[in-house]
């Protein structure tokens, strides 16, 4: 069995954490020392998380990003198990739709304002008033490079992002001092979320990338682990791109 790291004595809760970018960024903070809550719909899948990442410092709540009562008992749960709740990473996020926009059914585009949006900001309130009002410490929230720029056929998953990137903002100024909150937009990651974006074509998909890959979950958790480390302590209100290069071709053709 691997030896674990000593303990940082800080404690992150990380949404949407049972698999893909989530669970790397889980993965990241777990190996520096942190204690982790992580949250995911699928209750078996989050079992198999929590024993994979470590029980004897992670605890895992099922439920869905956008139920109040979820969010309520997650930020409980991990103040009852850890006593203190420093970071928080809001990556649980929805994209149930592929098509234009213009024939997009508004109640599908409610549900992904609901999961990708309110829910993040749900938790950031209960972080504040739990901890981080009086304790300070950092959010981290998973937006997108779609976000950033139009995106064919998933343009609600992008207007989604583009706000989480504005409530970034938001959140940053009405924090500080004492919590800094920064996003990160990743291109294409290798996830089961991510698969109908490059599945049968990865090496096709890849060949776009200056670095001349897709990205795995662990980019995602380093960074992550950088935005809530004392080494990023002059940093709030950003969005830091995580792209593989992809946006370099961005004037190019």
């Amino acid at each position: 069995m691997t030896e674990l790291p000593e303990l940082s004595g800080k404690v992150a809760l990380v949404t949407g954490a049972s698999r893909g970018i989530g669970y790397g960024v889980a993965e990241a903070l777990v190996a520096r020392g942190d204690r982790v809550c992580i949250t995911g719909r699928n209750e078996d899948a989050l079992k198999e998380a929590v024993e994979a990442l470590g029980a004897e410092r992670v605890i895992g709540v099922a439920g869905k990003a956008h139920d109040l009562d979820h969010q309520t008992q997650a930020v409980e749960r991990t103040m009852e198990a850890f006593g203190r709740l420093d970071h928080l990473v809001n990556n649980a996020g929805t994209n149930p739709v592929f098509g234009p926009m213009a024939d997009l059914d508004l109640n599908v585009a409610r549900k992904v304002f609901e999961t990708n949006v309110i829910s993040a900001l749900g938790f950031a309130q209960k972080t504040w008033h739990a901890w981080q009002k009086d304790n300070g410490g950092a959010i981290v929230n998973i937006a997108s490079v779609a976000g950033l720029a139009p995106s064919p056929f998933i343009g609600a998953y992008g207007v989604s992002k583009a706000a989480m990137i504005n409530l970034t903002q938001q959140l940053a100024h009405e924090f500080a001092p004492r919590v800094r909150v920064n996003a990160i937009a990743p291109a294409v990651i290798k996830t089961k979320f991510a698969q109908a974006l490059y599945e049968g074509r990865e090496e096709e998909a890849a060949a776009a990338y200056p670095l001349a890959r897709l990205g795995v979950p662990s980019d995602i958790g380093g960074a992550a682990a950088f935005l809530t480390s004392e080494q990023s302590d002059w940093i709030t209100g950003q969005t830091l791109v995580v792209d593989g290069g992809i946006f370099l071709n961005a004037g190019v053709g």
